[in-house]
């Protein structure tokens, strides 16, 4: 089971000098915070490093943590600023993912409502050959909405977009993910409810 105080608990307990309570919150974020980065940065090394270094990062900076965003929201925003600045310093274009990471969930790709986790392993791997195929803006926007929880307003925050541009850059990488499945998954999809 998890850790049973909550993020906000924690900081206040780790600047209050039990530093040794922050590996609670690599470890609540870790992976996700590794699925944003990878999203940005294909090569799961690079992606890798980013994820520490935002770690290293918030941890340095978590003295200005002012609890106006959830700590997750403020999180996502070191690691999207970290990928940006490795980004420009290597110029690189973001255009492959090669994503070894389950996108977990996608059930109901074209309501308002939140996905559902996905329960089988062959719709997760169908999703995830999906997703690399998306864009990076795509795959990252789905990203932070479905398995990162994130809202319209706090994905603008992270990528310093307004957050209609979010709902609108949402509502197209979810009708271009379905338009991809029914294309080039049909088989796979047939019996899945959108």
């Amino acid at each position: 089971m998890g850790h049973p105080l909550t993020d906000q608990e924690l900081i206040e307990r780790i600047l209050q000098g039990q530093q040794q309570l922050f590996a609670v919150l690599v470890e609540r974020y870790q992976q996700l915070v590794f699925t944003v980065a990878h999203r940005m940065v294909p090569q799961r090394e690079d992606a890798e490093e980013l994820a520490q270094s935002a770690f290293v990062k918030a941890y340095q900076n978590l003295g200005n943590y002012r609890g106006e965003a959830k700590f997750s929201t403020w999180l996502y925003t070191i690691v999207h600023s970290v990928c940006l600045t490795f980004l420009r310093k290597r110029t690189l274009a973001t255009q492959s993912l090669d994503n070894e990471q389950v996108y977990a969930s996608a059930d109901n790709l074209d309501g308002g409502m939140r996905a559902n986790v996905v329960e089988t392993k062959s719709k997760q791997a169908t999703l995830t050959q999906a997703i690399q195929q998306l864009s990076a803006d795509d795959a990252q926007v789905l990203t932070l909405f479905y398995q990162a929880e994130q809202s319209l307003e706090e994905i603008g925050r992270i990528m310093q977009i307004d957050p209609n541009t979010v709902k609108v850059k949402l509502h197209r990488a979810r009708h271009r993910l379905k338009t991809l499945l029914e294309k080039n998954y049909a088989q796979e999809v047939q019996d899945w409810r959108y």
